[in-house]
């Protein structure tokens, strides 16, 4: 059973990131201008902060591609930190450095800094907050983009959308129906919403947060369509794909739910408003006329576009500082300030595409894969064709 995996390394302030992934079969067509445009994307989006306009994220291909395809070994990649120039004491590896920068000791609320400190027993907050910071998630988007080419042969798209910032929310009956979203059209948005009106709304409320010193959190959906039935399994809780799905989504910084489909509204529903009746096709075969189960029945896909939304928490890095406490003296004192961004919900939204993708593209090669994307093919084209439902349309 081919299955995909990854990791990253690196830190915030550090050389570069580091990201491996393993299982892309051999013959997958991948240049790295491909990769550089989804980073350039995660960096986009109406109120980020400083450090963006300092990085200009580009992949390195260090190994599993030849020529422009993937050779069915790890695929490594590095991104460089273009601000390890102002760095190069402070995260040194070399003992000799110690000390050459002030250590860190006022936690931030609602940041991995007090719980980090307490947990691996250091004294230095800084150790914890470089790669607790969501700098981590640009590698990520990167192999996250060789998932997305990967699903992209086989007419699986993964795209993405805002639907509310703070307190200014896209309403249902103007957001783009799953087959019309226009991800060219998304991207145009300063802050990623489909609607112009509310676009502007929630620059202008971000602007307000920026004045106050604030941040603002907000809610994004993420839509895959072209997924074929049966990924994913309801035999075993692990192997639940909207249990694998929520779990990747939930392990993006600052995100506290998930819904999959109707999600939290669904509990205010009668059954019969929210289960989604089964039709026989009129060209033969079944189809479904509401998709109210997000794609998702029983742990598996059935066919439909998967439909996730993620809430995302204010970020806690505030220019206005939080109360803390500083744990070198045990005074109360002013959170720490690190360089931070008013709000993140359009670039968080692109790392969820892309968390998203990883996923389905390991579900994809769980059931179907083979060593080269020819075999993959053949395999995934024989399993279709034993089926009798239509393509996706809610």
């Amino acid at each position: 059973m081919t299955k995909l995996r990854f990791l990253t390394a690196g830190e915030s302030h550090g050389k570069g990131l580091v990201g491996i992934i393993e299982g892309i079969p051999a013959g997958l067509s991948l240049l790295p201008e491909e990769i550089d445009r989804d980073l350039k994307r995660r960096q986009s989006g109406y109120g980020r902060g400083g450090r963006m306009k300092i990085e200009e994220d580009r992949a390195l291909i260090l190994s599993g591609v030849r020529w422009g395809r993937t050779l069915g070994t790890p695929i490594s990649l590095t991104i460089e930190n273009r601000d390890w120039k102002n760095w190069q004491e402070g995260m040194s590896s070399d003992p000799s450095c110690e000390g050459s920068i002030p250590a860190v000791t006022r936690p931030r609320p609602g940041h991995a800094d007090l719980a980090g400190v307490l947990k691996y027993g250091h004294r230095d907050v800084r150790d914890v907050l470089e790669r607790s910071s969501a700098r981590e998630t640009a590698m990520r988007v990167a192999l996250g983009s060789i998932a997305r080419k990967f699903l992209l042969h086989f007419g699986i798209t993964v795209t993405s959308y805002v639907v509310q910032i703070g307190s200014i929310r896209l309403e249902a009956s103007l957001a783009p129906p799953p087959a019309q979203l226009s991800q060219e059209e998304v991207d145009r948005s300063p802050v990623r919403c489909p609607h112009g009106e509310t676009s502007r709304e929630m620059t202008l409320l971000i602007d307000e947060a920026l004045r106050r010193g604030d941040s603002l959190g907000g809610v994004f959906m993420v839509v895959a369509r072209g997924v074929p039935v049966g990924l994913g399994s309801h035999v075993h809780w692990d192997r639940r794909i909207d249990g694998r799905l929520s779990q990747a989504l939930m392990s993006i910084q600052a995100i506290k739910g998930v819904e999959v489909g109707a999600g939290f509204g669904a509990a205010s529903r009668f059954g019969s408003e929210v289960m989604d009746e089964i039709f026989c096709a009129p060209q033969g075969g079944l189809l479904r006329a509401t998709n109210n189960a997000g794609g998702i029945e029983g742990g598996m896909t059935n066919g439909m576009p998967v439909l996730l939304r993620a809430a995302m928490k204010p970020i806690p890095t505030l220019r206005k500082p939080l109360r803390s406490v500083d744990l070198a003296t045990g005074g109360p004192v002013e959170a720490a300030y690190e360089r931070s961004d008013v709000c993140a919900v359009p670039a968080a939204a692109v790392i969820a595409e892309a968390m998203t993708a990883l996923v389905l593209a390991d579900a994809v090669l769980e059931k179907h894969g083979g060593d080269s994307m020819e075999e993959t093919e053949r395999n995934l084209t024989s399993y279709l064709g034993s089926l009798k439902i239509p393509p996706d349309s809610p």
